[in-house]
């Protein structure tokens, strides 16, 4: 359950992420409900994710996942470089989420 609330966790951190770019360049509720309520809900499921997970390894996991996510949805939809220097980064996050999975 608790790899779950990580994921859980994840999406709504990616939420939060897309609603702070959409509230940076327009300000209104809906973008604010998506910035406060993505973060806001990801740190309730990640809060709830220690009841079943070691911390060290669901707040990794947790992090990993949202800036991999993040800087995949800022690469489709908002135009940032798609160089392969990025996509290395991005590449080597997975694996070390990969692998702490693995290992946990």
């Amino acid at each position: 359950m608790g790899w779950i609330y990580v994921i859980i966790a994840a999406i709504l951190e990616l939420v939060g992420v897309i609603g702070l770019n959409k509230f940076s360049e327009k300000k209104t509720a809906f973008h604010a409900l998506l910035f406060f309520g993505g973060f806001g809900g990801a740190f309730v499921f990640l809060y709830e994710s220690f009841n079943h997970l070691q911390v060290s390894i669901a707040y990794a996991v947790w992090i990993g996942i949202g800036t991999a996510a993040a800087v995949i949805v800022n690469m489709l939809f908002f135009n940032e470089s798609k160089s392969p220097g990025r996509i290395i980064s991005l590449l080597v996050i997975i694996i070390g989420v990969v692998g702490l999975k693995a290992v946990s």
